[in-house]
């Protein structure tokens, strides 16, 4: 690893695809598939929509995909010939989140500016992407965090409440997108092992970041400036968040409820691309 703040150079993007569940998710099993990322949304599987993202991104030079076995994204046509060409680079996931990035970061020469997202994060579009790619080069942080604000989400799709963070100042919602300028970015990461999704588990915030911290959070004394100092404090790393203008930022495919939600707006924003004929509707498998 290197110890880097600034690049002029692209940023190389990580995609977290590992599924702890394998055929036992309960988005997998919607269509019977082994793995989540291999479902199909609006005709298309979710990992290849999120691997095109990111390749149409222009601020990207480089990617890679963490996932416990490569073979498995070699059910998807596209994203066989990603890997084929070079495109896409596999690297073998690790036991969590925090050990995956840990180990990645390892062994990609030079990785930084780097940008992390999700197999999951089938509504990101490279107008998203590039947007936060664009505030990270705006900052001398150490890492980044993509938030937008609850109001945001509901006023468009109310059915798709989140566990917002509700603070001092507004609620708001992770978009599952994160970005590291260097190595101290990087053990930031460490409060992640237990999983993240601290807004559904807020224990784990007093896990990763102190008891006070979560009474803090809990009692709403926080703004989300005052959330990302005591972040960053815990980490030892000046931690930004970077807020998001679209509704479907944090939207991923967590579960049935999701899938349904995601392949609607996905419809009405494609054309109804898969119709009967694959049998994707929910609780078919």
């Amino acid at each position: 690893m290197t110890e880097q703040t600034h690049h002029t150079t692209g940023f190389t993007a990580l995609v977290l695809a590992a599924s702890r569940k394998g055929p036992g998710d309960e988005v997998a099993k919607i269509q019977g598939k082994s793995h989540k990322c291999l479902v199909k949304l609006n005709g298309t599987a979710m990992i290849e929509r999120v691997l095109q993202t990111v390749v149409d991104t222009p601020e990207v030079t480089r990617i890679f995909i963490s996932v416990e076995d490569a073979a498995v994204l070699r059910e998807v046509p596209k994203v066989a010939a990603w890997l084929d060409s070079g495109m896409v680079v596999p690297i073998t996931s690790k036991g969590n989140l925090a050990e995956s990035l840990f180990s990645a970061v390892h062994d990609i020469e030079d990785p930084y500016p780097l940008i992390i997202t999700a197999g999951d994060n089938a509504l990101h579009t490279p107008e998203m992407l590039s947007h936060f790619c664009t505030e990270v080069r705006k900052s001398d942080a150490d890492a980044f965090i993509a938030m937008a604000r609850a109001q945001l989400i509901l006023d468009k799709y109310p059915e798709g409440a989140r566990a917002f963070h509700r603070l001092k100042d507004d609620a708001y919602s992770s978009c599952n997108l994160y970005a590291v300028n260097n190595d101290k970015g990087v053990n930031g990461a460490k409060p992640f092992a237990t999983g993240g999704q601290f807004g559904k588990k807020p224990m784990r915030i007093a896990k990763g970041f102190g008891v006070l911290s979560l009474i803090l959070y809990k009692m709403k004394w926080l703004t989300l400036e005052g959330v990302t100092t005591r972040i960053s404090k815990a980490i030892k790393a000046k931690t930004q968040a970077v807020l998001m203008p679209w509704a479907e930022g944090p939207i991923d495919v967590d579960n049935p409820k999701d899938y349904a939600l995601v392949t609607r707006i996905l419809k009405g924003i494609e054309g109804d691309l898969e119709g009967d004929k694959d049998g994707n509707g929910v609780g078919n498998g």
